[in-house]
């Protein structure tokens, strides 16, 4: 279909030159004298784009620009001026302009403007898919090889790159095999976290940073000074980029960093191990009223600050503490309302609940599944949250104070689409990633055992208690009914497992631009 243009200044036929030139490469081109033409044009017809003069007699580009965008609020409009005044150039891009030149203009310049606001997502999907194939062929290579711990977290900061680059993409062809390369990648990384993980845990071999020493490790050297820990539950590494830009309106980084998560990736265990700096079987252990295990009744994370100050105890530190868990909408707008009060204490953490309760909205209503159907649909509904959140508001308030920001989670999330069969009793948890029981049944070769919890670092309330993991994208479910399970929990976001979006977590350390 053919591209229509509009063109108005009152030198036009100055111009004629540029007008053949874009007729001559398939453009239909429709000039005009003045500000007061070009409004009724548009009044009239609906342009591709529109190029304004800004400096007409009557009604200037300005007032012209104006008047056509409350008639066509989506039509790109470049503004063509003679005055490079920055106060003009501030007075345009204030109206919303797609592109600015300054003249003499020569074709060219017109051409190049026309792809980048007309082609410019057709432009920038062949810059990607090209780039992407020339890539393809590497990152295969990389993942047969043995990748270390290290190696592994920058292969999946390279993966969630493509994967945001692709969701901008209308044409989502390549995005298919971009889906059978993480594919391939989590097969791997599963592969490689049951060759190395009880190693890690036993000193066999040297562990990566993991979510048990974190604190110790990353968050305590600095409570010299005000420090600002925010632990947003189930934040993939994926949906921290996607905040990022938001971010970064008030925050400086200091670092950027992915850490290990432990096993099972789930709020119980691992967001306890955090504040604990210890393993869930050591919690229990050592702090038996602050462990609550799998059947037993009552919150699993209800002791965290308990556990915090402890930590903090061991480590010898005697700082001010103030611990605030965000679980609803009022909750966030009461923490931001009394933010004053936060300023006393030498170290605040914020727990905020939203992302796990978006996850598990999405399974289980209907219209948040519709909202947020695919990858990119959830990281979208996680930005558009956090765009109108307390959370946003709070963090403005922590900038204007120029204190230390550490911003991480727990675990992350990944959508499941593959059904695996498991049998066990009655009292088996009821979590889809992992289970923990006795006389469990299941195909071996479908899931990572841990036949001796003690060497996970994980209780067991009988002898004989083992746990197994699934891996990539597969979930649990009893033989019972299977067909209706199977099909219900089918693409939705769990957590528990083994894979790259639940074990590969961020790790960010920010200041706030005053």
């Amino acid at each position: 279909m053919q591209v229509k243009i509009l063109w108005a200044d009152d030198e036009i036929d100055l111009l004629k030159p540029h007008i053949i030139f874009l007729t001559q490469k398939g453009y239909e081109v429709e000039a005009v004298h003045s500000g007061g033409e070009a409004i009724e044009k548009c009044e009239e017809t609906a342009y591709d784009i529109v190029f304004l003069d800004e400096n007409m007699p009557g009604i200037s580009g300005l007032d012209a620009l104006a008047r056509i965008k409350e008639l066509r609020p989506m039509v790109p409009v470049v503004m063509i001026t003679k005055s490079e005044e920055e106060s003009i150039m501030e007075e345009a891009i204030g109206g919303k302009i797609a592109d600015y030149l300054i003249k003499p203009v020569n074709p060219n310049q017109i051409l190049l403007s026309l792809k980048k606001n007309l082609d410019q997502s057709k432009l920038v999907s062949e810059k990607i898919n090209t780039n992407y194939q020339r890539e393809f062929r590497q990152i295969g290579m990389d993942l047969g090889d043995r990748l270390n711990a290290e190696e592994w977290s920058a292969m999946y900061k390279k993966l969630v790159n493509w994967d945001l680059e692709f969701s901008k993409m209308e044409d989502q062809g390549m995005q298919e095999i971009f889906d059978m390369q993480l594919k391939e990648a989590n097969s791997s990384f599963s592969k490689f976290i049951e060759e190395n993980y009880l190693d890690w845990l036993n000193g066999v071999e040297q562990a990566p940073q993991m979510l048990h020493t974190l604190f110790k490790d990353r968050v305590a050297p600095h409570l010299k000074e005000p420090v600002y820990l925010l632990v947003v539950d189930n934040l993939r590494y994926d949906q921290y980029q996607v905040l990022r830009p938001a971010l970064s309106k008030y925050f400086s980084f200091d670092k950027e960093d992915i850490v290990y998560s432990i096993l099972p990736t789930a709020t119980q265990y691992a967001r306890n191990a955090f504040f604990a700096g210890l393993m869930p079987s050591e919690i229990k252990k050592k702090y038996p009223d602050l462990w609550v295990g799998e059947d037993e009744e009552g919150g699993k994370n209800n002791h965290e600050e308990e556990l915090l100050n402890k930590q903090l105890k061991r480590l010898g530190s005697d700082v001010k503490v103030g611990y605030r868990k965000i679980t609803n909408l009022e909750a966030g707008k009461k923490l931001y309302e009394n933010f004053n009060q936060l300023k006393n204490n030498d170290l605040n953490v914020i727990v905020y609940n939203f992302v796990d309760m978006l996850s598990h909205a999405r399974t289980d209503m209907k219209v948040i599944r519709e909202l947020a159907d695919d990858e990119a649909a959830y990281r979208s509904l996680t930005s558009s949250w956090f765009d109108h959140s307390p959370l946003q508001d709070i963090m403005k308030e922590i900038a204007k104070t120029g204190a230390k920001v550490i911003l991480t989670t727990d675990h992350g999330t990944i959508k499941v689409n593959n059904a695996i069969k498991i049998v066990g009793p009655r009292e088996t948890n009821t979590n889809l990633r992992y289970k923990i029981g006795k006389n469990l049944n299941y195909k071996e070769k479908e899931v990572f055992e841990v036949k001796n919890p003690d060497e996970a670092y994980l209780p067991k309330d009988n002898i004989s208690d083992n746990y197994v993991f699934s891996r990539n994208n597969d979930f649990f479910v009893y033989p019972n009914n299977y067909n209706h399970y199977s099909k219900f929990y089918n693409d939705t976001f769990q957590h528990g497992g083994i894979s790259l979006e639940e074990i590969l977590i961020p790790f960010v350390e920010m200041r706030g631009k005053k």
